[in-house]
């Protein structure tokens, strides 16, 4: 079987090194900009980047999980590291907002004192540019290649340029006016911000574990079984689909002539099968289940009570 490791030009890989690399380098930038400044907005900038190191390197590990194939522990394979990762991330973003937040209350108690602003604005400028090219630039790859894990961190790197720049304005204005207290608001904004884009992490976090439909699989799939059945197929039922990561999984019942010889029915489905599979942006595992047209209900009179405490019926 083919590695991780030896997949050569991965561009989700690289992009996410590239990340977990930069983000080192925007910390070190930030904290210089706190120290300089000793602005509390500065400062939660700067607590922000922290816990994104966490995240980034932590999706890093996700993303190397996901690509590990199928083994005899894990049967369909590592993909669903994917909502894990995702969720981690949002959950880290959420601990950044309520650290930015603590520490606004406490100078809005205690008081604050800003000094060097024009040499705090410039390191942030700088490193907010840096965030930016590098936002897209992850955000870019995500999307061409289908990764939502790469995705998240490129979205969680762009809240990050939200946050620089509401730190640059306030210190800009603080550098003209001297109004301290735009320090605080725009603390408790960049808190709001960051934890809604959290929220939304951990929103798409918990609808992939719980199996939530993705209606554009949906939507791709039941075009194929509305307007493209091969004619040896009577009807379908009980389509049911999940995606993780890049493969998505599909169940379908087929109805076929109750004479049907076994050897044509399975022609007819592998057809379906390829066609299905081809309707999909992401890699497929279809499994299909055969079943004769007039006789299913009598067919199927051997699974009654076959489940213990519900009704087959109320999984499908």
């Amino acid at each position: 079987m083919i590695q991780t490791s030896s997949i050569p030009h991965d561009p989700v890989q690289k992009a996410l090194k590239i990340s977990l690399f930069v983000s080192l380098l925007i910390l070190l930038i930030k904290t210089g900009a706190f120290f300089v400044t000793d602005s509390t907005a500065a400062l939660s900038d700067a607590a922000e980047s922290v816990v994104h190191i966490f995240a980034v390197a932590f999706v890093v590990y996700g993303y190397y999980l996901s690509r590990k194939p199928a083994d005899d522990d894990h049967h369909y394979g590592h993909e669903r590291i994917e909502f894990f990762s995702i969720g981690v991330e949002g959950a880290i973003i959420i601990a950044a907002g309520i650290t930015i937040l603590y520490h606004a209350i406490h100078s809005a108690i205690y008081g604050i004192e800003i000094v060097n602003t024009a040499t705090g604005i410039a390191l942030l400028s700088g490193a907010g540019v840096i965030n930016l090219l590098l936002g897209l630039y992850v955000l870019k790859t995500g999307r061409k290649a289908g990764n939502m894990i790469a995705v998240s961190n490129g979205k969680h790197i762009l809240t990050d340029v939200w946050t620089s720049g509401g730190v640059i304005a306030a210190l800009i204005l603080i550098h003209y006016t001297g109004w301290l207290f735009i320090d605080i608001v725009v603390s408790l904004g960049v808190a709001a911000v960051i934890s809604y884009e959290a929220y939304k992490l951990i929103r798409y976090s918990v609808r992939g574990l719980m199996d939530t439909r993705n209606p554009a699989v949906d939507a791709a799939l039941k075009k194929v079984l509305k307007n493209d059945l091969p004619a040896g197929i009577k009807g379908w039922h009980q389509l049911r689909h999940r995606t993780s990561g890049n493969t998505t999984w599909v169940e379908l019942h087929l109805f076929f002539d109750d004479d049907i010889s076994l050897k044509k029915a399975h022609d007819e489905a592998t057809i379906l099968e390829r066609k299905l599979i081809d309707s999909l942006k992401t890699d497929a595992v279809i499994t299909l289940h055969l079943e004769p047209h007039d006789a299913h209900d009598e067919s199927h009179i051997i699974l009654e009570g076959a489940n213990k405490q519900k009704g087959l019926d109320e999984f499908a």
